[in-house]
């Protein structure tokens, strides 16, 4: 059965959303600094790279289209199954507003992501693996999560898992779907 609550003023949900990050100690604007204090924050392993936020990314001058049609063909190429493409912009036009051409792939392997789930269910928050096409000034960026950065999140450490396998291929079907 669903819970419902009583109304609450919009004044009084964003005097609760501003106090959020006192209550719980997060910094309510970030810094230019974010990513070291992200990276030392308590979660983080100091012996550990992973890219501030855990996200990865490489640039490409092409467009979003080009991009995606090219990462679609490596995907097909390494034998990974293309589960869906959504296209932001078409959501975000069908409620009168504007987004730039904003597309997320959704691949995997179910063979890996299944080995990944097997250590830990909650690893199937963010499986299948996904890449963000989206549209910048002079091109496109294409990111995707890092796979130490989720096997950190999901407390995967005691696992053999094959992550610097995953992450160098997430990083070569980028650099291919660039153009690089």
């Amino acid at each position: 059965m669903l819970k419902t609550f009583p109304a609450v003023t919009r004044s009084a949900r964003l005097l609760a959303l501003l106090s959020l990050p006192l209550v719980t100690g997060i910094p309510l604007m970030a810094s230019a600094d974010s990513g070291a204090a992200a990276a030392s924050a308590p979660e983080a392993s100091a012996s550990m790279q992973v890219p501030a936020k855990g996200i990865e990314s490489v640039t490409s001058r092409e467009d979003v289209a080009t991009v995606q049609a090219r990462l679609e063909k490596a995907l097909e190429a390494k034998g990974l199954t293309l589960f869906s493409v959504i296209e932001h912009e078409a959501g975000a036009e069908k409620v009168g507003m504007e987004l730039p051409a904003t597309h997320t792939v959704i691949f995997g392997n179910p063979k890996v992501g299944t080995l990944l789930m097997q250590c830990n269910g909650s690893a199937a928050l963010d499986l299948p693996q996904k890449m963000l096409i989206r549209a910048v000034e002079g091109g496109s960026v294409i990111e995707w999560n890092d796979p130490q950065y989720l096997a950190n999140r999901h407390d995967l450490d005691d696992c053999k898992l094959p992550l610097d396998k995953i992450g160098g291929l997430l990083k070569g079907l980028a650099a291919e779907a660039a153009g690089q």
